[in-house]
């Protein structure tokens, strides 16, 4: 006789009370409705006037009593800005948290990639082969990804991304709404590099060194930081 075991409800906490993690806490609802078995628990912000509120019927915690209440639960970066959402999962990794990785079932994709923990894949999109993403990468809706791409931690694509095939991503990178990034080859990708903002709307045709700044159709660079 075959038993019927329900599997066990992951609690998840969002760290970032903010805009991007209210679209986060939809995402994962979404994706419970859809057969995934999460629950959330709770949002948790370092802002000490939003706790003991609720946002969207969320409550808000800090950080320590998030844990206190809550030690099983797994936490999804809420923010963002890359460099800001790095600093607050080192925070939440020394509290003894560990990270969920969140894929939405309408993502359209082949069975070869490597995604990290603590990313986030949200709904609409399409990647396809050969993908590397790193620690806490967070593609927002409607992106395409093409083969042989590299992400490397913390990168965050806006809405409306598309990435052509053989290019490279150094950490922390931030690509606007609706930008373009087009093919390298495999002798030589096409790279972004650390830390680097590419503007929304913009055509990336060459590659970009770390911590600048591009923009425009082509993407040229608009400051260094």
């Amino acid at each position: 006789m075959t038993e019927n075991i329900q599997k066990k409800e992951k609690l998840i906490a969002i760290y970032g009370a903010s805009g991007f993690g209210r679209e986060l806490a939809w995402l994962i609802e979404s994706c419970a409705k859809r057969g995934m078995n999460y629950n959330i628990i709770c949002f948790i912000d370092d802002d000490e006037k939003k706790h003991g509120t609720h946002l969207n019927n969320i409550p808000v915690l800090s950080l320590k009593d998030a844990k206190k209440r809550y030690p099983q639960a797994t936490v999804v970066g809420g923010i963002g800005n890359p460099k800001i959402r790095e600093k607050l999962m080192n925070k939440a990794a020394d509290q003894g948290f560990v990270f969920e990785t969140i894929i939405h079932p309408d993502t359209e994709s082949s069975q070869w990639l490597e995604i990290s923990e603590g990313s986030v894949i949200c709904a609409g999109n399409t990647l396809t082969t050969n993908i590397t993403l790193g620690h806490h990468v967070q593609i927002n809706l409607d992106c395409t990804i093409g083969h042989d791409v590299i992400m490397g931690d913390y990168t965050t694509l806006a809405p409306g991304v598309h990435i052509s095939g053989w290019v490279h991503f150094g950490k922390r990178v931030y690509v606007g709404t609706g930008a373009v990034i087009i093919n390298g080859t495999e002798e030589a990708p096409l790279t972004i590099g650390d830390d680097a903002v590419i503007g929304a709307g913009a055509c990336v045709t060459k590659s970009v060194p770390p911590l600048e700044t591009w923009g425009g159709v082509p993407a040229k660079p608009l400051k260094k930081r």
